[in-house]
């Protein structure tokens, strides 16, 4: 059995993400930037520890982190060509070195979104500057993927295919909610992925009509609907699809809504283009639910970013402003839920192309077991 070989993909262009991110410092009002969000942290570095924070400034970068990660830390910023001075330590150590680093500064950043209140006033007593909130600023630099990024996500989106197409037959035998959703991670980590993007999703009979049931001891019957949410991660890059399927015959309602669903995706996806609103998208799959009768049981957007996390942006969403953007990737995933019933959604993980669109999830949409 053929496993993902890391050393095959192409490298991201890491070394140059500082010198970017500095860029858009004066437009975010400050002068250096602390950045305490883990995915940001190892987007601008390549470091991939649970604890760390990296203090931007105007020339230099500092990463801060415990013993744990003495030797990690190091390897890896040397590893993406990252320039960064390093202090390992206990925390007050840490914040030691944050403190000079930010010496003569006026504005420091901090995230705000990824801070708690008591982070906000430790900092407020470590800095002597002036703290401003910035959001998005390095969400904003994560929105179109380099080369190597493109190519972990697509390795991702390969693990989950394949490992679906290995184990769907077992939705026919018996198998539990919980126990299906165990078997298919296994799948993805037997064939490289290091886990998967999220908590999976598997969701049979009247538990599909809940968009975020989690998989328990309920058998999967013949003839139900059965929606099955679910990603792999590669080298902190995350893959999302969602199937529908049944096994054994639908009924005329099932099916009708399966349909109709499918229909709706296919409308989503043909608005994925360069330019494109996530509101555009968004509303092809709205107005063609709505016109098969279901508009009003589409509870939730149509789709989100896919990256280092599973819901990043831009957002594919009513009202959503972000333009879809060439290396962008996001997903498409509109699903009409009837409550004691059953419901259907179906999705998948498309890149931003200059002509449109490429499909990185492939696995088929017959949903007929």
């Amino acid at each position: 059995m053929a496993t993902l070989d890391l050393s095959q993909l192409p490298p991201s262009d890491t070394a140059s993400r500082l010198a970017r991110l500095r860029d858009l410092l004066p437009e975010a009002g400050c002068d250096a930037l602390l950045v305490t969000k883990l995915e940001n942290l190892r987007y601008l570095t390549g470091f991939s520890g649970s604890a760390g924070m990296l203090f931007v400034g105007p020339e230099s970068a500092l990463l801060t982190t415990d013993g744990r990660y003495a030797e990690q830390s190091a390897e890896q910023l040397t590893q993406a060509g990252v320039d960064a001075e390093i202090t390992i330590g206990r925390l007050d150590a840490q914040l030691g070195a944050l403190e000079r680093a930010a010496s003569g500064l006026a504005r420091i950043g901090l995230e705000a979104a990824s801070l708690t209140w008591a982070s906000e006033l430790r900092f407020a007593e470590l800095f002597d500057a002036e703290l401003v909130a910035t959001r998005g600023v390095v969400e904003r630099l994560r929105v179109v993927k380099d080369a190597g990024e493109l190519a972990r996500i697509e390795a991702a989106c390969d693990i989950a295919d394949v490992a679906l197409a290995q184990v769907k037959e077992r939705l026919a035998t018996g198998l539990t909610e919980s126990e299906f959703a165990a078997e298919l991670e296994f799948e993805m980590r037997r064939r490289g992925a290091s886990g998967p993007a999220f908590e999976t999703i598997v969701a049979a009979g009247a538990n599909s009509a809940m968009p975020h049931h989690r998989p328990g001891d309920r058998p999967i019957g013949e003839g139900e609907l059965i929606v099955i949410d679910f990603g792999a991660t590669v080298d902190g890059y995350r893959s999302d699809m969602t199937r529908t399927f049944v096994v054994g015959t639908p009924d005329p309602a099932s099916l009708d809504l399966l349909d109709a669903v499918l229909a709706a995706q296919r409308a989503g996806v043909r608005a994925v283009r360069p330019g494109a609103t996530g509101a555009e998208v968004d509303e092809a799959c709205r107005v063609s639910l709505t016109e098969a009768g279901y508009g009003e049981v589409f509870l939730h957007s149509t789709g989100h970013g896919v990256g280092l996390e599973i819901h990043e942006a831009p957002a594919v969403a009513p009202g959503a402003a972000d333009i879809l953007a060439v290396g962008s990737v996001v997903t498409v995933e509109p699903g009409a839920y009837l409550a004691t019933r059953g419901g259907v959604r179906i999705e998948d993980s498309l890149v931003v192309t200059e002509d449109g669109y490429r499909v990185l999830t492939k696995s088929t949409k017959d949903y007929l077991l």
